[in-house]
Parts: structure tokens; C-alpha cells; sequence
């Protein structure tokens, strides 16, 4: 499931891709935080740098950052000045653990077929009526981008599909985007919101 090239750009490239990195647009976390109760804990994949964690951390959730690269857990690990788990995302076996489970620009990395998988993990981490984000760059199917890096690129069908066949959601928002990634390359994104079944 982990893609070596890409996870040895993280590696390679950690300082550099943290300095580069912005965290997500304000409007985004700020509309997914509103949906929480003060306080709730919250499960963070891909953290990278840790920029939305000390955001979330600043508002008074409970955050537990996590990142599939050593390198890059590392590099929160220095913002945040606390712990960051390296874990990868098929090594999630959280059950009703979270209220949350925020994974901006970082699923996009995991093999479609794959996805289901990690999805129902994901799933099976929240407590009922459990919320989850995900950031996708869009596309018509697997390929890698121009620094190297695997990208599943699903359409709307495909993603839906992928979280369809994972679990049952109470709740599945869709919304669509266009911005630039670290490589500079305007490109369409998908946003999935979900709710786990309370």
C-alpha cells in the first residue's frame, strides 16, 4: 500500500515542503471545527508540518497528530512541541475512538484500490455521528505528479464509489475546488465531508 517514491520525497524533501505549505483554506477548517463540540478529540492524518493541528490545538480540541513519514512527524513534532505518532494509514485500528477525523491533501496519496480499506478504518476510528474531511486532487485516474508522488486523481463517481463500498455514511457532502500544490500546478479538488451513523 505505501508508495516508496513519494514517501521518500517526504523524507528528502521535509524542511523544504513544511516551509512551502500553507494550512488549509480558513473558510475549510473553520466550517469543520464549527460542526464540533468544544473540546472534541480529533485524529489527524497527514499532519505534515502540523499547521492545521496547532490551529485545531488553539482552539481547545483534543488532537492526536499523525503522520505516515518519520521525517515529517518530525517537523510537527517541532511545531507543536508535543507528540506526533508515525502511522501509517492502514495501521489505523481505532474503534469509536474520535469525534473527528480531519486528513487534508493526504488519502490522495493511497492507492485506489486501496482506499475502501483505509476508508472503513477510518469509519470504524469515529464514535457514532462522527465527522471526517478529506482533500482529493481530482482526475481521471492514478498517476504521479511532476515531483514524482502517486496520486489516486479520482473523478466524483469513483470517490463516491470508494466511500460507498467502505460504509454506510450518514451524511456525504461533496464539494469541488480548484487551487495549487506544492508543485505549483493549478488543479481541481474534490471535498469529502462524511458522518458516521449516530
Amino acid at each position: 500500500m505505501r508508495d516508496e517514491a513519494t514517501l521518500q520525497f517526504y523524507a528528502d524533501q521535509a524542511s523544504a515542503y513544511v516551509a512551502g505549505t500553507r494550512r488549509a483554506p480558513a473558510a475549510r477548517l473553520a466550517g469543520f471545527l464549527a460542526r464540533l463540540a468544544p473540546g472534541a478529540a480529533i485524529l489527524e492524518l497527514g499532519c505534515g508540518g502540523g499547521v492545521d493541528a496547532a490551529e485545531m490545538l488553539m482552539r481547545g480540541f483534543a488532537v492526536d497528530a499523525t503522520d505516515g513519514s518519520p521525517e515529517m512527524a518530525r517537523e510537527a513534532r517541532m511545531r507543536l512541541g508535543r507528540r506526533v505518532r508515525v502511522m501509517a494509514f492502514d495501521a489505523l485500528d481505532a474503534e469509536g475512538g474520535y469525534d473527528a477525523v480531519w486528513a487534508n491533501a493526504c488519502l490522495l496519496h493511497v492507492p485506489m484500490a486501496d482506499l475502501p480499506g483505509v476508508l472503513a478504518r477510518i469509519h470504524r476510528a469515529l464514535k457514532p455521528a462522527g465527522l471526517f474531511y478529506a482533500g482529493y486532487k481530482s482526475g481521471a485516474g492514478e498517476g504521479r505528479d511532476g515531483l514524482g508522488r502517486y496520486y489516486n486523481f479520482p473523478g466524483r463517481e469513483a470517490l463516491a464509489a470508494a466511500y460507498g463500498q467502505a460504509a454506510h455514511w450518514a451524511e456525504l457532502e461533496m464539494e469541488e475546488s480548484h487551487g495549487k500544490g506544492y508543485d505549483g500546478v493549478d488543479t481541481p479538488w474534490l471535498h469529502v465531508l462524511a458522518r458516521r451513523a449516530g
